[in-house]
């Protein structure tokens, strides 16, 4: 790639991403009745959709309106009880159609279904669930707490270390089944109790990597003080 071809896509990235705050100004300025000269903004529904409907309506008839403040209810819902069912869910998933579907095939080798399973967890986690979280998140990554590998960019490599960190996990979760096995016997392998049994492995590992990296930054806040003040 040419030097000068290089500059022009540099250039366009940065004016992508600048802030128009001409624009900004101008929204701060209609919100504000008192202090815009220009005209008056409409939040009506029926005024800004394009199109009228019965849904643009209250009860009373009158006009419904946008609110640009307004907290939909899944923003209330508290991040960590988003996690947890967010990774609940996916797990009994790949319980139902990969346990219970290729049971039947592979009831009788427990390391296959173990090999499988943790492929499958490791394939949706960072195809699906990661992802998911990105989504969710604001600026404050709030949902790093529940990724093992929490990169704000997809990486080619995290797919395979993904792989490897939920065969781990489906194998404790294995050791689960057996420890409890032991004192009530039969416990059956079904969507609801794989999924907690998965969360509690995959959470008990990510909060001793969380208090690593915890002890690691505060050895390293530590030193700088100490440099600082040297």
């Amino acid at each position: 790639m040419s030097k000068k071809k290089k500059k022009i896509q540099e250039t366009t990235i940065e004016n992508y991403y600048d802030l128009k705050v001409d624009k900004v100004d101008e929204l701060v300025a209609a919100l504000k009745d008192d202090e815009y000269d220009g005209e008056e903004v409409n939040f009506e529904m029926t005024a800004n959709m394009g199109f009228d409907d019965p849904s643009h309506y209250t009860k009373t008839g009158k006009a419904r309106k946008f609110n640009p403040y307004k907290i939909d209810k899944l923003a209330k819902v508290p991040v960590w009880l988003k996690a947890l069912f967010v990774k609940f869910w996916f797990s009994g998933v790949v319980c139902y159609f990969v346990m219970m579907g290729l049971g039947v095939y592979l009831m009788y080798d427990d390391l296959d279904m173990l090999v499988i399973v943790g492929i499958v967890m490791g394939i949706v986690n960072d195809v699906f669930v990661n992802p998911v979280f990105r989504y969710m998140e604001s600026d404050k990554r709030e949902y790093n707490n529940f990724m093992m590998l929490p990169f704000p960019f997809k990486q080619f490599w995290t797919f395979f270390l993904n792989i490897i960190y939920y065969l781990i996990v489906v194998i404790v979760v294995n050791y689960i089944y057996t420890f409890i096995n032991m004192f009530i016997g039969g416990l059956p392998v079904e969507p609801i109790l794989f999924g907690i049994f998965a969360i509690i492995a995959d959470m008990a590992f990510i909060g001793i990597k969380d208090l690593i990296v915890y002890l690691v930054k505060r050895r390293k806040n530590k030193k700088s003080e100490v440099a600082t003040n040297a």
